[in-house]
């Protein structure tokens, strides 16, 4: 059975760092390697190599050389320092829910698929990593896009000359740009399926490449003379814009011209920009900071470097972009900034520094993804969490690479190119990376409310405020940038929620809905007052006692129906002393207990305790189950009598089949699979076995439970009762619920309010609530002696109904004369009428059942009023004498007690 050290991803699985793309096989961690733990020869990476050279990387993508005019020259200085500002704002608060979550134990390979599932649960976290799949899908097609752009403004042809110039060989237009996008594709796709490993290992010469190319646009700045140029676009019906711009070199005027914002077409997509579109573009900047904590596995000091190296590289990109921002606006004109997104190479002291640059980026941060991507859907499909169409991505090659994965990836980015723009896709991309961060930030609120002791992260600089603005600030620069998307993308996320929440197998990675449900039930069981208790929303709160499983599952199901929404707990006594163990049995049983639960489809709790004694053991249970107001009030007890039970597991199919869960090594079912459960518990009783209960201590509980302010029901013959499994479609049209709220053992009583005939009354009303049973017709039986020469039983009759009517209990009353059963009774003078002290005639016992099953045969199920046990223990068998022959052959029956008022006519 897999444990929280169990490597639930038998994958190395990279989110978003491209270091992270060396297949198992290059890292050592496989399937069979135990706890999947990195050992220590595997932690070699330091903070800069480890954390801030993934994520400089991640996010000095094409943004820095392609759209950093394109932002500031449509929002202007002020509004695009502003648009970082809160993008870099709304990362800083992700970063510190990331670096929380990291340094509170080292998360494995998946970077935030990894983080969410194994901190919410596998219904958001396989759902969020689905969709941040899809974001680096998008991602992966978005810088593919970009880099074609790049190699066109190199090398494509002029839209004007119909002869080739120089290198500028390439055609354009969209099937052109469609063709180059897939040709780089098919390059990605080759490295991911032979070189992933030879790629990530260049990822630190990737980067001193774009630094070369960062540091001289930063010296051309300085050096380059200001210059002008005529920039020409093909536009709609083959018509040709030219622009005029200018590169003045650093002018006060130029800064100032610069400012403020200047929304305007669009020369790649036709459409006039806003601020949410150019915000789009700008937060892909921000999109890689999670680089450095899928890294943790290999790191030499996570709890450190993830904080400090993740930190370090966001604020020194953030640095480089305002630099960036400020120097573009004071050396270039607007036209240059707007009307050509690779002006950086005509600025430049030597252009290929540029488009070098341009290349290195692009093309590595579009395997990036797409290696990222692959790991994230293999991680998915290892973890099984949507079934068949995934199934396949879970297959690697002999060298670990997931290449079903890598090509699932490649067909879908091959089917995002198809935009033909970058700018196109890019809101879809901030949208779906929003969601994510969302999620992260999400995971860590919920970790916090839940206030789990083992929740210590070693990162402090955080709180739930931060993960809650974080939360919020994603979800508004959602819908900010584009509401249609943001709000499909939570739609498309709550419908994978849906889907995984009924087809998801259990896990044992934790759930934090597990933390948050204690949290707040133990914050209501606190407000849940007794003192409070009013009989008017009193409810049945029930403890059933069972000894076998297999010759009581109809009494478990049918008291289900029965609670109406109180409390329901299935008790056992385990005979024994702890003084004479190694160690309490009990506890071993309780997965059993709560796997015939799930298999029963009750809604109830398991409570067992070890006792010398079964009356002993059910004291313990009346006393301890429950907190606060949520105690038994009720106790339910099987006959007792020597009938043989039969077995309820031959007879059920559920019981014969293999549907407790097929997870290999019970690893969904929580190590209880079918067999097990069915050896656990033992064979029924035969009629030789000896009885475990002696008569004495049966009514020995009885009399307890009553001393204890208990209401006390016993249930003889429901394994006769049909129709209250989980699948059965009765809806009770064709039952009858009989109900016999006089002492049919004491004729003189005729007090049809006392409180157990009222209590009597109200159990059979809640049961015809209950789902099953809301349709079936309910009966009352009056006993009257209509011979006798007093007649107020009809004034009491209609006392009664007019009690019904009051009580809103819709029932119809039948009248039963027993004047030839009251001749079998007598009553000596000074007994008391609630007891059985003395000895009843067994013609009279006889004519009592042969009245109630004359009036009764056809009923679903009785409720006969059970009187209060005997004082002396030495009436004991004679007592369960009585009850057996008034109950012999009809059928389920529930003998009650009640002692507890349970009606109110008041409003």
């Amino acid at each position: 059975m897999s444990t929280e050290h169990t490597p639930l991803l038998t994958s190395g699985v990279s989110a978003l760092s491209l270091a992270t793309a060396v297949p198992d096989a290059e890292s050592g961690i496989t399937p069979e390697s135990g706890s999947g733990t990195p050992s220590d020869n595997q932690r070699k990476l330091n903070t800069f190599f480890g954390v801030m050279v993934p994520i400089i990387l991640s996010m000095f993508s094409i943004v820095l050389f392609l759209r950093t005019g394109f932002v500031v020259g449509h929002a202007g200085l002020v509004q695009g320092l502003l648009m970082m500002i809160v993008a870099y704002t709304i990362v800083s608060l992700t970063i510190l829910s990331i670096c929380a979550i990291s340094t509170n134990g080292a998360i494995q390979h998946g970077g935030a698929y990894y983080m969410i599932s194994r901190s919410l649960g596998p219904e958001f976290g396989g759902s969020i990593g689905l969709m941040f799949f899809l974001a680096k899908v998008f991602a992966c097609g978005e810088y593919v896009l970009g880099l074609v752009e790049a190699i066109l403004n190199v090398f494509g042809s002029d839209p004007e000359s119909s002869v080739s110039q120089g290198v500028q060989v390439l055609p354009q237009g969209y099937w052109y740009t469609v063709l180059y996008s897939s040709v780089i594709l098919l390059l990605c796709l080759l490295v991911c399926l032979v070189g992933a490993h030879i790629y990530s290992r260049t990822a630190f010469v990737i980067l001193l490449v774009v630094t070369v190319s960062l540091l001289s646009i930063f010296i051309s700045s300085l050096a380059v003379k200001p210059q002008n140029f005529v920039i020409t676009h093909q536009g709609p019906g083959n018509q040709t814009f030219r622009y005029n711009a200018s590169y003045t070199g650093f002018s006060v005027t130029t800064l100032r011209n610069n400012l403020d914002s200047d929304y305007s077409l669009d020369y790649s997509t036709n459409s006039v920009m806003t601020f949410a579109n150019v915000f789009a573009i700008t937060f892909t900047t921000c999109t890689g900071i999670m680089a450095g904590a899928n890294m943790s596995g290999e790191l030499k000091s996570p709890s450190i470097s993830i904080p400090k190296g993740t930190i370090t590289a966001v604020f020194y990109t953030f640095i480089i972009y305002v630099l960036l921002f400020i120097l573009v606006s004071a050396t270039c004109d607007r036209n240059l900034l707007i009307q050509d997104y690779g002006f950086l190479q005509r600025i430049n002291i030597w252009p290929p520094f540029v488009t070098i640059g341009i290349f290195c980026a692009s093309l590595s941060a579009s395997m990036c993804t797409m290696i990222g991507a692959s790991r994230i859907l293999h991680a998915l499909a290892v973890d099984q969490l949507f079934g068949l169409p995934l199934a396949p991505a879970a297959i690697k090659s002999s060298s670990g690479n997931p290449w079903i994965a890598v090509l699932y990836t490649w067909v879908l980015v091959q089917c995002v190119v198809f935009a033909g723009q970058l700018n196109s896709i890019a809101s879809l991309v901030t949208v779906f990376y929003l969601l994510a961060y969302a999620a992260v930030d999400l995971a860590c609120l919920a970790l916090e409310w839940a206030s789990a002791p083992n929740f210590r992260p070693t990162f402090q600089l955080f709180s739930w405020h931060t993960c809650l603005l974080g939360i919020v600030s994603c979800l508004v620069m959602m819908f900010v940038i584009n509401p249609v998307y943001s709000s499909a993308s939570i739609v498309l996320l709550l419908l994978l929620l849906l889907f995984l929440h009924y087809r998801s197998p259990t896990s044992s990675w934790g759930y934090i809905s597990q933390a948050l449900i204690f949290h707040q039930v133990r914050k209501y069981l606190l407000m849940l007052d007794v003192r409070k208790d009013h009989v008017k929303f009193w409810r049945p709160q029930v403890l059933l006692m069972v000894a076998n499983p297999r010759s009581s599952c109809q009494l478990i199901l049918f008291v289900n129906q029965l609670k109406k929404g109180g409390l329901f707990v299935l008790g056992h006594v385990q005979l024994g002393d702890l003084d004479t163990l190694p160690s309490d049995p009990v506890q071993q049983q309780y997965n059993f207990w709560l796997s015939l639960v799930d298999k029963l489809g009750v809604k109830a709790f398991v409570d067992l305790t070890l006792s010398n004694s079964v009356r002993q053991g059910t004291q313990h249970l009346l006393r301890i189950t429950g907190l606060g107001g949520m105690k038994p009030n009720m106790l339910i007890l099987g006959f007792y009598d020597s009938s043989t039970p039969d077995d309820f597991f031959l007879q059920d199919t559920a019981f014969c089949d293999s549907s407790l869960g097929n997870g290999s090594d019970g690893e969904y079912n929580f190590g209880v699979d079918l067999p097990s459960l069915q050896a656990h518990f033992p064979p029924v009783r035969h009629v030789e076995s000896p009885r475990w209960l002696s008569p004495e201590e049966y009514v020995g509980i009885i009399s307890d439970a009553i001393k204890m302010n208990k209401n006390v029901c016993l249930g003889r013959y429901f394994f006769q009762l049909e129709g209250e499994g989980t699948n059965s479609k009765v809806d009770g049209s064709e039952r009858t619920i009989d109900v016999w709220p006089l002492n049919l053992l004491q004729p003189g009583s005729r007090d049809y309010e006392d409180v157990c005939s009222l209590f009597l009354l109200q159990m059979a009303c809640v049961l015809n609530m209950s789902s099953r049973w809301r349709h079936a017709r309910m009966r009352i039986f009056l006993n009257v002696e209509t011979e006798s020469s007093d007649q107020s039983w009809v004034i009491n009759e209609e006392m009664f109904r007019e009690l019904l009517k009051k009580l809103r209990i819709r029932a119809s009353i039948k009248i039963v004369p027993w004047d030839s059963v009251v001749q079998h009774h007598t009553q000596p003078e000074g007994e008391d009428s609630t007891g059985l002290t003395q000895a009843l005639s067994e013609d009279f016992l006889s004519t009592v059942n042969c009245l109630v099953m004359e009036h009764s045969s056809q009923a679903a199920v009785r409720f006969l009023y059970l009187p209060r046990p005997p004082a002396h223990s030495s009436l004991a068998q004679q007592y369960l004498a009585q009850l057996e022959t008034v109950t012999n052959g009809l059928g389920p029956t529930l003998l009650i007690h009640g002692v507890t008022p349970v009606t109110y006519t008041d409003l």
